[in-house]
């Protein structure tokens, strides 16, 4: 163990102090690169905007990051398990706040370290900093004194001030609370509550129980001195006398007979197993201590089977964490510029929190705690910190709650689009996929799933039928999709919610093998041989449902090779009118979407070909409500290579310049040339492209299927495709990495109708 313990002690401190020191850093956010940029980042064009804030301190928020700022404060008298430990040591654990604050809700953040230990000077202290920071975010700030400097600066600050420790904790244990009682089947009104831990989160969590709708008399407060009492004279204050009983019971061991939760704040060993054996049935025992609980789970678990568990620990179910509130609260309350954090608000981030982990799990959640069991229930009362849908649910009740009871000095308008743009933040293809998830709205359009077994696919068919008008069809066995659907938490069910054709059995197999020997029996398959590809290739099996009518798109391609998918998506849905002719990938990077083709179909075009697929691209591009720029790429630049490659560009070119065109052109010329409108222009003064291409258009598959790779893994691009064209919109083939997510944004383009495709 001591191994262990010292391997990861040396992480931690490598992750701390390479690739350099901390974890912060600020960064520009406008360019100054020459003197105009200068002039208007500083002197003189900076006194306007100085200006127009003395005018009006509100325009605060539009001319500089205020509103989008937030100070974390400590002294250092509290630190997580480390105690009063000093500012300077506390810095770390500041930083770390911080990041989080923007890794889960984009805010930036500056780490405030105060040599005070006096709580109304370090209250003075804050109070000045406020025409810096949108809010104030308290941490790590001993017991009473915290009490002290919250109230001094939440009744002299115009802005939220949030300690974390207090209302952090206590929102997510009112979350976690609302759900345990919802699995045991008990009222807030009903329940006896005995805690142990008389401190600012111990307290605050009994506050915030009693707002939810505990009766302050069936609440029984311990700390190490015993039972809370009146008359207890000893390590008393006022926020602990709010709690006191009238009785003649003097311990932990006096008052547990019958409590239906145990809510732990103190440490290690607090709780014994004789103790929960006492409690009400289907106890509910929140031992929140860290880094060792009042008691272990599996311990707890021995001595009551039934017991619903949660700690503050990450190697156990239902992990109390902070992260799951403060990002959000924060992010609602600086968009609406909140005056403070009210217990409206704290209230509609228990119940975002609660609903989010009743409803079914996220495939992003999933994927970044594999293995972890996801289904609500004992074993899953609250989200995963990383479920991408907080920022959205939690953040918009907050925002919400401020405007309905009257702290927000900046109310919005349109709470569903605010809501939509945290998603987007969230889920890079949102705001860019959001044209064609409407188009696809208009029809309801049946999607078949050729691995319809894949927990992706799983997840997505789920997301389709709570976004989307569409209709899911799963090829897989029934059995194998009800017992992945159940392990994962999904609502949905094969023959209920979604179509299903079962390759094992199905009582379509004679058509389809039938259907599939009619359009190969010239081609060298035999009726066997037909037979054998309807029982085993799903999707052969896909594409034939869609030549039958039974299907209007096919997605296939979650594992396997995207050219062996092709053979079969060719075979059966290829006529005159359609055949495959590029795909092509939407690259979603920091400053946009740049879209990339040919990434798989064609490997050395023809100027036929490349000229086809540029109208093809320019097509899909308008779908997503861009007016597409497209460029053909190459080694040679506008002619000065004779190369197989700037030829046939060349000539591509040559057969668009035909026709009018609807959307721009040019090339042949380099990446570089393609996306710099000013070396362009340089290069050729009269090209007929302004600003950077948005399409580029490559010689060979080789190429574009590189710069594809290169963007996705070293360049943070997510890609949404890639899209088959040429095929009507009747099959699209993905790659083995897509997400569930990307799932959902290739159905809704398959979804689309053909009369909006084009």
């Amino acid at each position: 163990m001591s191994d262990s313990n010292d391997t990861l002690r040396q992480a931690a401190l490598h992750y701390h102090e390479f690739p350099k020191p901390g974890k912060l850093e600020v960064r520009a956010t406008k360019p100054l690169a020459n003197g105009r940029d200068l002039a208007r980042a500083y002197s003189p064009g900076v006194a306007e905007a100085c200006l127009e804030i003395k005018a009006d301190p509100t325009n605060a928020s539009r001319y500089t990051s205020r509103g989008n700022l937030v100070a974390v404060v400590t002294n250092g008298t509290a630190v997580l398990g480390l105690g009063n430990i000093g500012a300077l040591a506390s810095k770390p654990v500041m930083e770390g706040k911080a990041v989080l604050f923007k890794k889960f809700a984009d805010i930036d953040c500056f780490d405030i370290e105060l040599n005070e230990s006096d709580p109304e000077r370090l209250a003075d202290i804050v109070c000045a900093m406020e025409p810096t920071f949108g809010a104030i975010n308290l941490e790590d700030i001993k017991a009473p004194d915290c009490f002290i400097v919250e109230k001094i600066c939440r009744e002299r600050m115009g802005i939220p001030v949030f300690h974390d420790d207090q209302h952090g904790t206590a929102i997510v244990v009112g979350a976690a609370a609302t759900n345990a009682l919802y699995v045991a089947q008990k009222r807030w009104e009903d329940i006896k509550i005995v805690s142990t831990g008389g401190g600012a989160a111990g307290i605050a969590c009994l506050n915030m129980l009693v707002k939810l709708g505990v009766k302050r008399e069936n609440i029984w407060l311990c700390d190490i001195n015993g039972l809370v009492y009146e008359g207890r004279v000893e390590d008393m204050n006022p926020q602990k006398s709010e709690f006191a009983q009238k009785t003649d019971l003097r311990n932990l061991d006096d008052v547990i007979e019958g409590a239906d939760l145990f809510l732990g704040l103190s440490g290690p060993g607090a709780l014994k197993p004789e103790h929960i054996k006492k409690m009400a049935s289907r106890p509910i025992i929140f031992a929140l201590a860290n880094p060792t609980p009042e008691i272990m789970p599996d311990v707890a678990r021995a001595a009551v089977p039934d017991a619903i568990i949660a700690t503050g620990r990450s190697d156990f179910p239902n992990q109390v964490n902070n992260v799951l509130c403060f990002p959000f609260i924060f992010r609602g309350a600086l968009d609406v510029g909140a005056s403070q954090i009210n217990d409206a608000m704290q209230i509609a981030c228990v119940d975002g929190i609660a609903e989010l982990a009743r409803a079914s799990t996220s495939a992003e959640a999933a994927a970044a705690y594999q293995g972890e069991p996801m289904t609500f229930g004992a074993d899953y009362l609250i989200p995963k910190p990383f479920d991408p849908r907080l920022s959205g649910i939690v953040s918009s009740a907050v925002a919400r709650a401020a405007m309905e009871s009257g702290v927000a000095t900046r109310p919005l308008e349109d709470l569903e689009g605010y809501k939509a743009k945290l998603d987007a933040s969230v889920f890079k293809s949102a705001l860019l996929m959001r044209p064609v998830f409407e188009a696809s709205k208009k029809d309801a359009r049946r999607i078949v799933f050729a691995e319809g077994e894949d927990e992706r696919v799983l997840r997505a068919a789920q997301a389709i039928l709570e976004e989307t008008s569409e209709q899911p069809i799963l090829i897989g066995r029934p059995t194998v999709i009800e017992a992945r659907c159940e392990r994962m938490g999904l609502d949905i069910r094969p023959g209920r919610d979604v179509h299903l054709v079962n390759p094992e059995d199905d009582p379509r197999y004679r058509d389809y093998w039938g259907t599939y020997h009619e359009i190969m029996k010239r081609r060298g398959v035999t009726p066997d041989l037909a037979k054998a590809v309807m029982r085993t290739n799903t999707t052969a099996i896909g594409a034939i449902m869609v030549h039958r009518g039974e299907a209007d798109s096919l997605i296939c391609g979650t594992f396997g090779d995207y050219r062996w998918h092709l053979n079969y998506v060719t075979q059966v849905l290829s006529d005159q009118s359609r055949r495959p002719h590029g795909a092509l990938s939407m690259m979603i990077l920091e400053d946009g979407p740049l879209f990339i083709a040919d990434t798989h179909v064609r490997v050395h075009p023809s100027p036929e070909d490349l000229a086809e697929t540029a109208m093809g691209a320019a097509r899909h591009v308008r779908r997503f409500g861009i007016d597409p720029k497209v460029a053909f790429c190459s080694q040679s630049q506008f002619g000065n290579q004779g190369e197989d490659s700037g030829k046939r560009l060349r000539a591509a070119i040559a057969l668009l310049d035909e026709k009018p065109r609807d959307f721009c052109y040019e090339g042949e010329m380099n990446i570089d040339a393609a996306l710099d409108e000013e070396l362009r222009a340089r290069l050729l003064p009269d090209n007929r492209m302004e600003g950077a291409a948005n399409v580029l258009i490559f010689s060979n598959v080789d190429a574009a299927s590189g710069v594809r790779n290169i963007l996705k893994m070293k360049g943070g691009g997510l890609e949404v495709g890639p899209i088959l064209m040429g095929m009507g919109n009747r099959a699209h083939i993905v790659s083995p990495a897509i997400t569930a997510r990307g799932l959902l944004n290739m159905a809704a383009i398959a979804g689309t109708p053909v009369a909006h495709y084009g």
